[in-house]
């Protein structure tokens, strides 16, 4: 029993993650129809805003910066995220609007320049963020099953930026004009909408979100300059089988592809846990194109 709950939380600590990777993904890529390949360069500029406040706060207030510098570092994440991406989108993207191939090469050129920028500043080799010890250790449930301080964190930051986002989308004026330029652009653009600037704070926001993503995935792991793009082809998984632009589908797909990845390595390999993962999509998108959850329309 113990071990059948150790993979089913890992599923959902891994299936938490691709969320937090993917939700802004499923907004720049719905709202825009923007194949952004420099979205795992986002969530690479999250993980090293982490590493840089650890520095900042360790040498301002010493040990004591070391044990609460994260809880400051997430929302500076998706401030310097989403200030990056907001200047991508006005200074490139903006003039790229309808040539989908052009903005996959640009967007990917990008990525290719964050990256050399980060070994340029960081160096090629990883760096390691230090785990606050107030997230060190974890909850003994049963036998060998142990949830750890970090991962339930990171279950709580998924929860909580997407119950934001649910509330930013339904709850503001902001948020329905987002939605009325993904229902219909033209018509939002007709009734007064200032696109353009929604297109921005749009395409902030998901890299914001890919910021927070970043500062999370520090806690797993070593921080180097490929770090997002071993996250940005599940992604866009998620994406396109929730459904484009589809909250909860985005929710839906990553929960079922995190735990369908878990299970089948437990049983079979990683790389062809992957492989059957990535089968299943396609065949279900056989049947069901549109995704999890389709988009309304008339």
């Amino acid at each position: 029993m113990d071990v059948v709950l150790g993979q089913l939380f890992n599923g959902l600590s891994y299936g938490s993650i691709l969320l937090l990777v993917a939700v802004g993904l499923a907004f720049s890529f719905g709202l825009m129809n923007v194949i952004n390949m420099a979205h795992g360069e986002f969530i690479m500029t999250g993980a090293y805003t982490a590493f840089v406040a650890q520095h900042l706060f360790v040498g301002a207030f010493g040990g004591a910066g070391l044990t609460w510098y994260f809880l400051l570092a997430v929302p500076i994440a998706f401030v310097v995220a989403g200030l990056m991406g907001m200047a991508l989108e006005v200074t490139l993207i903006r003039r790229l609007y309808g040539r989908p191939l052009d903005t996959l090469l640009a967007t990917w050129g990008v990525s290719l320049l964050l990256q050399q920028l980060a070994r340029s500043l960081f160096g090629a080799q990883n760096v390691q963020v230090a785990v606050p010890a107030w997230l060190q250790g974890g909850v003994q449930v049963m036998g060998t099953f142990t949830m750890p301080y970090a991962r339930l964190f990171i279950i709580g930051l998924v929860v909580l930026c997407v119950a934001g986002l649910y509330a930013y989308l339904n709850r503001t004026a902001a948020g329905r004009r987002t939605r009325a330029v993904m229902q219909n652009r033209e018509v939002a653009n007709a009734m007064g909408v200032d696109t353009p600037r929604v297109d921005m704070l749009t395409f902030g926001l998901a890299s914001g979100m890919a910021g927070i993503a970043g500062c999370a995935l520090a806690l797993l792991g070593s921080v180097g300059p490929t770090l997002g793009t071993k996250w940005i082809v599940d992604a866009f998984l998620v994406v396109i089988l929730g459904g484009i632009g589809q909250l909860l589908g985005t929710i839906i797909a990553a929960l079922s592809i995190g735990w369908s990845n878990v299970l089948l390595e437990f049983v079979t390999t990683a790389s062809l846990a992957k492989v059957l993962v990535f089968i299943a999509v396609i065949a279900f998108l056989q049947f069901r194109p549109a995704g999890i959850i389709a988009r309304r329309g008339r």
